[in-house]
């Protein structure tokens, strides 16, 4: 069976993102997957370097006018003025019990038309069906995000970012979980964004073997491990192994915002009627996920929404229809 992103978070450690679906009963790691299916949108290159290096992007994954219509919901959902900087600023709404993400841009919006619009888009499912060598997916319920430079209230955030595991690294086997983020707008060093250490995972195991018994399994030394900050064009999808250390790179810019928004999938269970019936419910009330890292909008402005319109492809990856 496969959990999805329900009441009550799969790790329970604050520390990490223990409400990410992970697939359950899936024991071939991702990294070992030997492929059955023809790629869809993966060169053979694109393959290797996912393997062995953690991550993938899929350039031109989304339509430019697709992520301009999140960047126009975005700036009215967080009632912001693009124009005028003196509104980007506003504290948050709550207190995320996961530290590193306060102040870090997160938006508190899931189930909005848009956002569903680029996760039902064929070529990001194609992908996915590339990374996991399986057609039947689900799609992941997750947010989005508007980071402005810098400055007020995140001026205080850490020169480099941060830099952690979204599973325990200290569970063999290890935890098989995909995740993935979508660029709206164009990322590179100035604005920060994601940031990950590839060297470490491609030696992970090894690495693991290294460090003291009574280490943090979600907060890595990276000590000797570079830490790399990934350029990406509006529409280009980074698909990440839950197993590389990531985090986000503060946003050192003047006046530019970065923008994304997150999309991973995984395996479905249709049969699966308790968490079929969540992830069902969680699209038709507008709600989000509950755990540390998804606290969701004290407003509720996604409810005066209509509830998002799914195409045939859409309606699987929700659960709506079987595969």
């Amino acid at each position: 069976m496969y959990q999805a992103a329900l009441k009550q978070p799969v790790v329970e450690e604050e520390d990490g993102h223990g409400d990410h679906p992970q697939a359950m009963g899936v024991t071939t790691q991702l990294k070992d997957i030997e492929k059955t299916l023809p790629l869809r949108v993966l060169s053979e290159d694109d393959w290797k370097h996912w393997t062995t290096r953690g991550y993938v992007i899929v350039r031109g994954a989304v339509p430019k006018e697709q992520c301009d219509a999140v960047i126009d919901m975005l700036w009215d959902f967080q009632e912001m003025d693009r124009h005028d900087p003196s509104t980007w600023y506003k504290p948050q709404l709550r207190e995320y019990k996961m530290k590193e993400l306060n102040n870090a841009g997160m938006v508190e919006v899931y189930n909005h038309q848009t956002l569903w619009d680029n996760r039902q888009t064929q070529r990001v499912y194609d992908a996915f069906v590339d990374i996991w060598d399986r057609e039947n997916l689900w799609v992941a319920i997750d947010r989005a995000n508007l980071n402005p430079p810098n400055k007020a209230a995140r001026a205080a955030q850490q020169e480099n970012g941060f830099i952690h595991f979204d599973v325990d690294t200290s569970v063999r086997p290890f935890p098989i979980s995909v995740q993935g983020v979508l660029s709206l707008a164009k990322q590179d060093k100035e604005t920060g964004g994601f940031q990950c250490v590839p060297d470490l995972f491609a030696e992970l195991e090894e690495w693991c073997d290294r460090q003291p018994e009574d280490r943090n399994p979600f907060k890595p030394d990276t000590t000797g491990y570079d830490i790399v900050n990934i350029d990406m064009e509006p529409g280009d999808l980074l698909i990440f192994n839950s197993l590389l250390a990531h985090g986000v790179r503060p946003n050192r810019s003047e006046n530019r915002v970065r923008m994304a928004q997150y999309i991973s999938m995984f395996p479905g269970d249709f049969d699966n009627t308790r968490v079929r019936d969540e992830r069902i419910r969680l699209w038709q009330e507008r709600e989000a996920p509950n755990g540390n890292p998804f606290p969701g909008d004290p407003r509720e402005l996604e409810k005066q929404n209509p509830v998002a319109e799914l195409n045939p492809l859409g309606r699987k990856l929700l659960g709506l229809d079987r595969w």
